[in-house]
């Protein structure tokens, strides 16, 4: 493929649109967000143990009830996880990374509805999935006919 002048712009927009997303105020809320909860040294203990945990909870799907922690490691990974979802530190990160992903999901389907309106632009938020040519099934193994 030959550099032209067109590919040269798109370049150049492209860029200034990965500015303008990154300084954006959904970014900063994430990276502020993300810096609370990686700050925290017991958040971050607590996450750890959790990953640890989430890995005994997998060998013990293997082989379901009849894994002999089947019931002990069932309660304590939930306990972890409604214990790392209460914390207002890790709420609030979840909360700025579905804004942000809600940005990114307007500017997709504002680039591709740009490009054609036959496009489907894969969202993960349903609210948006009206906007996107696809039935909102994307990704999810829905009636979506997308390859997404």
């Amino acid at each position: 493929m030959m550099m032209t002048s067109d590919w040269a712009i798109i370049l150049d927009e492209a860029d200034e649109l990965c500015e303008m997303i990154v300084s954006s105020e959904p970014a900063k809320m994430l990276q502020q967000a993300y810096d609370a909860v990686y700050s925290d040294v017991q958040i971050v203990e607590a996450i750890f143990a959790f990953n640890r945990m989430k890995e005994q909870y997998e060998d013990v799907q293997r082989f379901g009830k009849y894994h002999p922690d089947y019931h002990t490691i069932m309660k304590s990974i939930r306990q972890q996880k409604r214990a790392l979802d209460l914390n207002e530190k890790v709420s609030a990160l979840r909360i700025a990374e579905n804004d942000f992903q809600d940005l990114l999901d307007q500017i997709s389907l504002l680039i591709g509805k740009t490009v054609s309106e036959a496009v489907k632009v894969p969202v993960s938020n349903p609210f948006f999935a009206s906007g996107s040519s696809c039935g909102g099934g994307c990704g999810s193994g829905g009636s979506c006919s997308c390859s997404a």
